[in-house]
């Protein structure tokens, strides 16, 4: 269960929003009247995506991505929400407040909006990630017009994965404007990285998935697979040891 603050009436000058607004401990993590749950996909491919974002233009620190969170995006209708597949946000503290896990991600209290956006399509779901879908007067405004309009999140990235396709939009000029994708990847310049189709094997599961490249086109390796580099390098260098009647256990 969650309850909000009482009501707290605003002075001149206003007082922070920590002490007159719902934070996100305040807010419920979970809409029990929302239809269905993330499926396994659902789960692995946020991971692959955060696993891969590394940054060199910010702190590892500075940098919060997750999957499937709830994101409050409007003050004066602080129980609507979002939630996005996968997002980033840049320029904020890892941690709640520098000191713990986040419940969801309240754009108000944070002062800091998404970067970019994933949406993983499904049939359900497919008309309102591609803003398809008009809103019903009276109700919270659509994925596409939070996005676009209202959080103005630069990158706007969808991929089915039944068909495989990778669609991104950038916001240009208040709207989102088609990317073009070449080879299945999309350059992310800001962050001189760029976001691809990669065929491989994640968490024991063979498929194509998302995930980051560096500003080289390289595959930026989640930490599973650097120990995995490092022992195959150890291993190579072992073995060319032994070729040359060299015991590695003595060097």
């Amino acid at each position: 269960m969650y309850s909000l603050k009482p009501h707290v009436e605003q002075t001149d000058p206003p007082r922070p929003a920590s002490e007159t607004l719902p934070t996100m401990y305040d807010l419920p993590s979970e809409d029990p009247e929302e239809p269905g749950l993330p499926d396994e996909y659902h789960y692995l491919q946020p991971h692959l995506l955060s696993a891969t974002l590394q940054l060199t233009t910010y702190a590892a620190d500075e940098v919060f991505s997750v999957g499937d969170m709830n994101l409050y995006y409007d003050v004066d209708h602080p129980l609507w929400h979002k939630r996005p597949d996968w997002f980033a946000v840049v320029g904020v503290p890892r941690l709640y407040e520098g000191r713990d896990m986040r419940l969801s991600y309240v754009v108000w209290q944070e002062r800091v909006n998404p970067f970019v956006v994933v949406e993983l399509l499904s049939p359900g779901t497919e008309k309102e990630d591609l803003g398809q879908t008009d809103r019903v007067l009276g109700t919270p405004p659509t994925k596409w017009e939070v996005y676009e309009q209202i959080l103005r999140i630069p990158y706007y990235i969808l991929f089915d994965r039944y068909t495989n396709n990778l669609r991104a939009f950038r916001l240009e000029g208040g709207h989102y404007q088609p990317l073009d994708v070449t080879d299945q990847r999309i350059s992310i310049p800001e962050w001189e990285i760029s976001l691809g189709v990669w065929q491989g094997i994640h968490r024991g599961i063979e498929r194509l998935w998302l995930r980051w490249f560096d500003a080289e086109g390289q595959l930026i390796p989640t930490t599973e697979e650097q120990v995995e580099q490092a022992q195959a390098k150890s291993d190579r260098l072992a073995q060319r040891l032994r070729e040359l009647g060299i015991d590695p256990d003595d060097v």
